[in-house]
């Protein structure tokens, strides 16, 4: 946290706000616009925002009406306030970003401005969701803090272009909804939050004074109220910069955390800079560690399996570290892609794009994140036609939109999903009450970990895992938990899982071993996987999983039919943005109940005959019988792939 003295000393040397603060230095905002507009290393967004233009024309822009708004509280369902709630943040951004490509054109200025009106007319800038039992003339959640951001930063980059009768409004609302709420109505739970909340709200805020507020003695306090609360959120990450909530919140928390942290820089002229911390710096490279194969993700806890790169944040972050990585621009986000319709990430993507920095596809990693308990990986088979991702977790069941998931573990070949996570479910009053864990997205049914005498993993920071072993190597990576204390089962003394992904052969491999221990009697014990695309029990002791990648390749999972009987489970649930998907529970039971007892399960690759490039070589590999083919203690022989 800064020194007050410091921020005080700060705010009375600072510039005024001005568009001059998104520009390039020397270059005018018709000149930049004019660029834009003109040339391919914009074009793709460029067409996306013309396109919203068109569609936003035959369509009439939602009503937020009282009976819609007291859905949530009647049904518990979200999804229907919300959706009228982004479309109109959509409209706003897109009349936006079009006065801005064709200032020629006074159709999208007016446009614009009725729909700013509109949304000063809103009796809450929050959602329903947050402010259930509040007053929400005193409440700031993450929306209404990302609305007084937005407005105020079209106030700004817009100037004399509105009238000045809408920007006294805008700023009086400003005030009334945000900056007065934040200093007479606190302190506000999510100041403390050690999660996006801060991030977001605090960052917003702080943006949206830093470009509206003249008063410096107020400027000076709501400063250094949001400076506080990004050091809680700061204190939610390890130094190993993992963001236990997954890209898509990182995307989301940090990257308000970087809007903020620039204008701020800028508008003290490096007086106060939040760039120089290590810690933001760990923080900054987790998106390079978090992407398996293309845009699918790392996604414990509630993140969306497939997350595109925000092109602006990325370009800016790999201005201010070198060692950034940028990905391919073809896994960039859309415009359309936020179904939150956010203004400060889409306007970035413009202004901070780097037309040169086209980036590539993501290269090997082998990274353990002892903060997080993550194991992550990203390699390529011998040839380097084909590319696979693995990652597993230790943890807690108490991590923020905590899933009860110690030990689960994602893998993926070629984009085939052989074990997956179902991510984020669809929000709702339930989702985040007391029966969250019934839902296959949050509890440990819906992940790759034993269900033992019939139970599932508990929720709680007590429901740990304790890290025997944590490797990468060039060759392999291994990860070692005891994880019975995630489980209330009487008489378990150890549950001991190991992963073991071996790199060193023609194609990787996993191998599951998973040691139980009982105080007395057997137990009951389940293996499970959770698979996206449908398993195949064959009778040579292996399940095919999700047909073939485009290079022919075809996942097997190997275990022993004389200890094991497998079964398949087809089941459903509802996605982040309600839609019915499907499941596959693969599950292995023991045949005979023991004290102590080992179950072993490999995860392996073959080229179906005639498939890919390597398909002549079909079968090479399989007599070598070492580290990478071998399973672990010999138990099932030699690969068969």
């Amino acid at each position: 946290m800064e020194d007050i003295s410091k921020i005080r000393k700060a705010v009375r040397r600072m510039k005024r706000a001005s568009d001059s603060l998104y520009y390039p230095q020397g270059q005018s905002a018709d000149s930049f616009w004019s660029k834009v507009a003109e040339s391919p290393s914009y074009a793709r967004i460029v067409s996306d925002i013309r396109a919203e233009g068109t569609r936003i024309k035959r369509e009439k822009a939602p009503a937020l009406t009282d009976e819609l708004f007291s859905l949530f509280e009647r049904t518990g369902s979200r999804l229907e306030y919300e959706r009228a709630y982004f479309e109109r943040r959509r409209r706003l951004n897109t009349h936006m970003l079009l006065s801005l490509l064709e200032p020629g054109e006074g159709a999208h200025l007016r446009e614009l401005q009725e729909m700013i009106a509109r949304v000063l007319d809103e009796p809450t800038w929050c959602l329903p969701a947050h402010v259930l039992g509040r007053d929400p003339d005193k409440t700031i959640d993450l929306f209404s803090a990302e609305t007084g951001f937005t407005l105020g930063e079209m106030a700004c980059v817009l100037g004399e272009r509105l009238p000045r009768s809408l920007l006294a409004d805008i700023d009086e609302a400003l005030s009334a909804r945000l900056f007065r709420p934040l200093l007479e109505e606190g302190p506000h739970p999510w100041e403390s939050a050690r999660h996006n909340w801060s991030a977001v709200c605090a960052g917003s805020i702080g943006a949206a004074a830093l470009l509206r507020l003249a008063k410096e003695d107020e400027l000076a306090e709501v400063l250094t109220r949001t400076l506080a609360s990004l050091d809680c959120y700061l204190e939610g990450f390890g130094d190993d910069g993992a963001c236990l909530e997954g890209l898509g919140y990182w995307n989301y928390g940090f990257g308000y955390y970087v809007y903020f942290a620039d204008l701020l820089r800028r508008m003290t002229e490096g007086g106060l800079n939040l760039f120089h911390s290590e810690k933001v710096r760990s923080i900054a490279s987790f998106q390079q560690i978090a992407y398996l194969h293309e845009d699918s993700v790392v996604c414990f806890s509630d993140s969306l399996p497939r997350v595109p790169f925000r092109v602006g944040l990325t370009h800016y972050l790999a201005r201010i570290y070198p060692e950034i990585e940028i990905p391919a621009f073809r896994h960039a986000a859309s415009y359309t892609e936020d179904h939150c319709s956010r203004w400060a990430p889409a306007f970035r993507d413009l202004i901070w794009l780097d037309p040169d920095g086209r980036g590539e596809e993501p290269g090997p990693v082998d990274r353990y994140l002892p903060d997080a308990q993550w194991l992550v990986s990203r390699c390529s088979d011998r040839g380097g036609e084909s590319r696979f991702g693995f990652a597993a977790k230790g943890g807690h069941n108490d991590e923020p939109h905590n899933h009860n998931d110690i030990g689960h573990f994602i893998l993926i070949a070629d984009g085939i999903t052989v074990a997956g996570d179902l991510g984020a479910g669809e929000y709702t009053a339930a989702y985040f009450g007391d029966g969250r864990y019934e839902y296959d997205c949050n509890g440990s049914q819906g992940h790759s970990v034993p269900i033992v005498d019939g139970c599932y993993q508990s929720p709680g920071t007590d429901s740990a895992a304790i890290v025997l072993k944590a490797e990468v190597g060039e060759r392999e990576d291994r990860l070692k938990l005891e994880m019975a204390g995630a489980y209330r089962v009487t008489g378990m003394k150890s549950l001991v899982r190991e992963l073991i992904w071996r790199k060193g052969g023609d194609r990787p491999t996993l191998t599951l071993i998973d040691e139980f221990t009982f105080a007395e009697r057997g137990c009951q014990v389940v293996e499970r996987v959770a698979a996206l695309l449908p398993p195949v029990i064959r009778k040579d002791g292996t399940i095919a999983i999700g047909g073939e990648s485009e290079n022919g390749l075809e996942a097997l999972i190997r275990f022993d039919e004389a200890q094991l009987k497998a079964a398949v489970e087809k089941r459903s649930y509802r996605d982040h943005f309600g839609q019915e998907r499907c499941w596959y529970a693969i599950d292995w039971k023991l045949r005979k109940t023991e004290r102590v007892c080992r179950i072993e399960l490999r995860f392996e690759w073959k080229h179906r005959a005639g498939k890919g490039k390597n398909a002549q070589i079909i079968g090479k590999g399989v007599e070598r019988n070492d580290d990478s083919t071998g399973m672990a203690g010999g138990s099932l022989g030699q690969s068969q792939g």
